[in-house]
């Protein structure tokens, strides 16, 4: 025990637990690749429907596991899509 803090070593003999989050696969690459220029078009509603949520809020990185290259090219469709009148601003 240690003195100071009153706690145990920890036994070298013991294996430690080792987990490891599988990172998310971006939604938006093609075929295991990112399309360049990266362009989501804003006429697809398909995809644009899931990268939103019911309220029509986009949904933040940490949900759809994009890339921040992936996630303005959503952002910047959505926001297209929503002047020209393909997509509501607000879902009741």
């Amino acid at each position: 025990m240690n003195p100071r803090t009153n706690q145990r070593k920890p036994d070298p003999t013991k294996q430690r637990k080792t987990t490891r989050k599988a990172s998310k696969k971006d939604p938006i690459y093609v075929d295991g690749e990112r399309p360049r220029p990266m362009y989501i078009d804003y006429k697809d509603l398909d995809l644009l429907a899931k990268l939103t949520n019911r309220h029509g809020k986009i949904v933040g990185r940490r949900k759809t596991g994009c890339h921040a290259v992936s996630q303005h090219a959503v952002s910047q469709a959505i926001k297209r899509a929503r002047f020209m009148a393909l997509l509501p601003y607000v879902n009741e």
